[in-house]
């Protein structure tokens, strides 16, 4: 039997094998927004929570802050990681150099994750960041770095502002 030209036109066709292509359009897309989001969400820089209630002092350290134990200190409260632990006034009116409240929470969040560094005595030391605002009482912060010292946190930071340099020529 005899084919037409469109039925052996056809029939080429047919026989023909089909290899499936990959869509690189799509897939430059993907890794260009990878790239980006990558970009954006690696910088190297650690920040401390922001709070507006605090003033932070001003100091020339050059010296980064670490992820640590975070202890926010204003007029009103005292908070670690954003939770209140204390009010200022009832730590003042204790006569203590410790803060049960304080010593409380700080024994909870040891208690979460091991003590990386251990001391020659074989006492476990853990990093602390005091955020207090500039004008808190110097008894305050001493009761908080008291507290802390006492209960397995040793290793205080304080956290400041970097001043700006005065650029004058």
């Amino acid at each position: 039997m005899k084919l037409s030209h469109r039925a052996k036109r056809m029939d080429r066709r047919h026989k023909r094998q089909f290899l499936p292509g990959v869509n690189l359009v799509s897939l430059m897309d993907i890794f260009t927004i990878l790239v980006f989001f990558l970009l954006v969400n690696s910088s190297n820089t650690t920040q401390l929570p922001s709070q507006k209630s605090i003033k932070l002092p001003e100091s020339i350290a050059e010296q980064l802050p670490k992820e640590t134990l975070t202890i926010m200190v204003n007029d009103k409260t005292i908070l670690v990681n954003g939770r209140i632990v204390e009010e200022v006034p009832t730590i003042m009116a204790q006569r203590s150099d410790t803060i049960p409240a304080l010593q409380k929470e700080l024994l909870y969040q040891a208690s979460k994750a091991p003590a990386l560094v251990v001391n020659e005595l074989g006492v476990a030391e853990r990093d602390v960041t005091i955020m207090g605002d500039k004008e808190i009482p110097y008894a305050l912060l001493r009761k908080i770095m008291m507290t802390c010292s006492n209960n397995e946190y040793s290793r205080i930071s304080l956290a400041v502002l970097k001043k700006a340099e005065d650029k004058r020529s």
